[in-house]
């Protein structure tokens, strides 16, 4: 048995402060980390979202990836190596699970995920611990409000610094006690067991489950195997000057 410390399912002392505005588009993609604009939704307008609109995303004709960002709609792109990636990982944690220890409910890069009253996020891979959840079963919600031991993030093309610092906050904010973010090019993973506290781990190195899966390790090299290598970078060389006659 895995212990687990008793948590709600979704943070509900954290109340929502007055609802974002932003005097241009400038302010509106700083408060989200600078990700490219083609990324934010305007339906409905930026700073008005709600978790309804997540929901109709989810459940409607017109299917997207969204979470809820400061009233704001962001879409979730994957590209096909970390659509890899994360179904890879899905892949080794049920391995494990189904040989040691049945510990969660491991959902992939669409498991929509109500994790504060008024933030939606999407991790690539996240595992809950069943002793969590309601009778131990999947929510029926299409956006639960749940709050995952372990958050998964594969940094894709679109993505930047400071929207991932700002996501890893969130999600340790949230309540999640352990934060992957890895990184298909550099091919190394990155453990968070704080906002503050982070080890990078390199191809020769092992991830492991620390204290939410005890007993999972996984060798990197095994996970980046199929990947091919990025070609190094070329060092540009300097043109001679041409000599003034």
């Amino acid at each position: 048995m895995i212990a687990t410390k008793a948590r709600p399912a979704a943070s509900k002392t954290r109340r929502a402060g007055p609802r974002p505005r932003f005097d241009n588009m400038q302010q509106l993609l700083d408060s989200l980390g600078g990700i490219p604009a083609y990324r934010i939704l305007s339906d409905p307008p930026p700073g008005t979202a709600t978790v309804k609109d997540v929901i109709r995303y989810v459940d409607g004709d017109d299917r997207r990836l969204v979470e809820l960002v400061n009233g704001t709609l962001v879409e979730k792109t994957m590209g096909a190596s970390q659509s890899f990636l994360a179904i890879e990982l899905s892949i080794f944690l049920g391995i494990f699970q189904r040989a040691n220890v049945d510990a969660g409910m491991i959902l992939g890069a669409d498991g929509t995920l109500r994790i504060m009253p008024h933030m939606v996020r999407i991790p690539d891979v996240s595992l809950t611990l069943w002793e969590r959840l309601p009778d131990r079963k999947v929510p029926r919600a299409a956006v639960p409000s749940l709050v995952p031991d372990l958050a998964v993030e594969v940094i894709s093309k679109g993505n930047t610094k400071a929207e991932m610092k700002q996501k890893i906050g969130d999600y340790f904010t949230a309540g999640v006690r352990l934060v992957w973010l890895v990184f298909p090019k550099a091919r190394t993973v990155r453990v968070y067991t704080s906002a503050k506290d982070s080890e990078l781990l390199a191809e020769a190195d092992t991830l492991t489950g620390g204290d939410v899966l005890p007993g999972f390790e996984l060798p990197l090299a095994k996970l980046f195997e199929k990947l091919p290598v990025e070609p190094k970078k070329k060092a540009k060389t300097a043109k001679p000057k041409k000599k003034k006659q």
